[in-house]
């Protein structure tokens, strides 16, 4: 098998499981709490991401690491999987699935916006209409169409204040060099132990049950562990990352369909044309990044 038919099977699997998340997290909801989840689920994705270590003969790497490059480790981990989840979950229990998932699509954009006072890139016209057009489909999201009122401020404020935890993690996780599992794995170490003194100290720490371990599990498993070493395999493998990258913009439409009948949500018009106009969006902001890259 050619390796852009293998890199699209990678991917389309990656797309289908992350597509089962948003019905997935709300499920968890049920049972636990939105830090309770965080703790379960970054735990279970640690031992995911060993055991892919261990079988890729890796762990040797840990011993060549400096203390500097733990403390960086500690540092990333607080952003991802710790502060972004604990954002991201609470997003998701006060908000419809569908809400808080098509609104954390606006990390790209997030990302650009941060490059300019972080990275010192400069911003162009092209740029400046690609955030424009997707912050209108936030803002029809978050409002359902009213403009004037939100239909939650708070969860509206979560959703997109992932976002941007979201790329201010990229952009440093981008300027770390080592092998990628093995910081993925380093830096859900020491989520889970941030997650941990978190649940002791705020959460209520009832019993979540068999439902609740199964679901957390899977949300470790699918959204954190397995599913991101997919995805970069996919992307390894592509002799065309264009054409695996846009198949990630199928995940939240088979996720619509699987909230409407898993979870008996309603998918509003309103969140379909706010998902429409953000990854307008952000396919104009990447269309622009990759001509730029080609004449350069």
């Amino acid at each position: 098998m050619k390796g852009q038919s293998r890199a699209t099977i990678f991917a389309i699997t990656a797309v289908l499981f992350w597509s089962t998340v948003a019905t997935a997290f709300k499920i968890s909801l049920r049972h636990v709490d939105h830090l309770q989840l965080l703790f379960y689920s970054s735990v279970v994705s640690t031992i995911v991401l060993l055991l892919i270590l261990l079988a890729q003969k890796k762990t040797h790497l840990f011993s060549g690491y400096s203390r500097n490059a733990y403390f960086r480790s500690a540092a990333l981990g607080f952003l991802n999987p710790f502060l972004y989840y604990v954002i991201l979950f609470k997003a998701y229990d006060i908000l419809l699935a569908q809400e808080a998932q098509t609104l954390n699509y606006v990390w790209p954009l997030a990302l650009v916006l941060l490059s300019i006072p972080i990275l010192k890139q400069k911003i162009n016209t092209r740029d400046i209409i690609a955030v424009f057009i997707s912050f209108i489909g936030a803002l029809i999201i978050g409002t359902r169409g009213q403009f004037i009122s939100f239909g939650n401020p708070l969860g509206f404020g979560l959703a997109v204040g992932s976002s941007l935890v979201w790329a201010l993690f990229w952009i440093y996780n981008m300027k770390d060099k080592r092998d990628v599992v093995a910081k993925l794995f380093l830096n859900f170490l020491f989520g889970s132990v941030f997650a941990f003194f978190a649940v002791v100290i705020f959460s209520s720490g009832s019993d979540p049950g068999i439902s609740g371990i199964l679901a957390v599990s899977y949300v470790g498993a699918f959204e954190m562990g397995i599913t991101f070493v997919l995805w970069l395999k996919a992307l390894q493998l592509a002799e065309n990352t264009a054409k695996v990258g846009n198949l990630i913009y199928l995940s939240p439409f088979i996720s619509f369909f699987l909230l409407y009948f898993i979870l008996g949500e309603t998918i509003l018009t309103t969140t379909i044309i706010g998902l429409a106009l953000i990854i307008s969006g952000i396919v104009i902001q990447k269309y622009h990044f990759r001509k730029q890259n080609s004449i350069s």
